[in-house]
């Protein structure tokens, strides 16, 4: 099974058993059989035979808008139902102890990450991954979550201070802004984040897990803060990395954005070659040490939430992915 990229304009229609997308250049048809999810660049029209059939195929659709921003997904009906897994997700969530155990996993991977980037590149100095590897430290003596969320922002802001060192082209880069992005360095976090962000919720809906209760971010209406805890420790590991190789050999430039006052965004092509390059990364294997077999990036991610699983049901300790690549 894989994601499907649509980035044309046109309108989705189902015939039989099939489903196309409806273009002024014709017809191009969509292979639902092999698709696990369905990622929408263009402008779309969808009626409710093809959502009703998108549903009945387990497929998660997610949205962009016209600067490539992730609008939201349509998560289809949980078939994966266990009303014992939902009930320890809530009850950790409403025990201070218990959620703040799981947060602090989720910020120690983060971290891991970070540090794990960083000392790829020599040119990173030996004074930043120990600041890092300072507030790492400090996370145990944590008490809460906003204290907790604190030291993580620290941690993330040295990170981000180092990325000049890290990347070869001169960037603009002073801090994060992410509401809107104003430069191309700022643009480019952003949409990488998304992907690997819809990444974990597809793979919850793979789970037993209810995506809307979360333990480091706080569940809100309207988005999946469960995937916002998981993806923390994938942004720096899968999302990071592939910003950095595509910029350093020069794939991605300032020229693949286009800047409006106090905004930026990728343009169509840019996103296109960020896409390639974040689906071949997920599509990558490794060897699992655990489970002495070849696993996907993307397969990673469902193993972290059956770990957590294990967690809430008392199963087994969880303990955050650290990559060891």
């Amino acid at each position: 099974m894989k994601d499907y990229y649509i980035f044309k304009s046109g309108r989705i229609s189902r015939k039989d058993n099939s489903i196309f997308l409806e273009t002024k250049e014709g017809d191009i048809p969509i292979p639902v059989n092999d698709i696990d999810s369905l990622y929408f660049f263009g402008e779309i029209d969808l009626n409710t035979k093809a959502i009703n059939f998108f549903a009945q195929q387990g497929i998660v659709l997610h949205f962009f808008n016209y600067y490539g921003w992730w609008t939201g997904s349509f998560y289809p009906r949980e078939n994966l139902l266990s009303g014992e897994v939902i009930v320890r997700q809530a009850e950790h969530y409403l025990d201070p102890t218990k959620r703040l155990e799981i947060a602090k996993e989720f910020v120690r991977g983060a971290m891991h990450g970070f540090v794990t980037n960083l000392k790829r590149y020599p040119s990173v100095g030996q004074d930043t991954l120990e600041q890092i590897e300072s507030f790492s430290e400090r996370v145990d003596n944590q008490g809460d979550i906003a204290s907790l969320m604190g030291i993580e922002g620290n941690a993330r802001d040295t990170y981000y201070g180092a990325f000049p060192l890290v990347i070869k082209q001169i960037i603009e880069f002073e801090k994060r802004v992410k509401h809107p992005p104003n430069n191309m360095m700022n643009a480019l976090i952003s949409f990488v984040n998304s992907l690997v962000y819809t990444s974990v919720i597809k793979e919850i809906y793979r789970t037993q897990l209810n995506p809307t209760i979360s333990y480091l971010h706080e569940p809100f209406y309207r988005r999946f803060s469960l995937a916002l805890d998981v993806a923390e420790i994938f942004k720096p590991i899968y999302g990071d990395r592939v910003i950095f190789d595509l910029l350093n050999t020069n794939q991605i430039t300032e020229k693949h954005f286009e800047k409006e006052l106090n905004y930026c965004s990728l343009k169509e092509e840019g996103r296109k070659i960020v896409v390639k390059a974040f689906d071949e990364k997920m599509r990558t294997t490794i060897f699992h040490k655990k489970l002495k077999r070849k696993v996907s990036y993307q397969k990673i991610i469902r193993l972290e939430l059956y770990k957590l699983i294990k967690h809430l049901l008392g199963e087994e300790r969880y303990e955050s992915f650290r990559i060891w690549w």
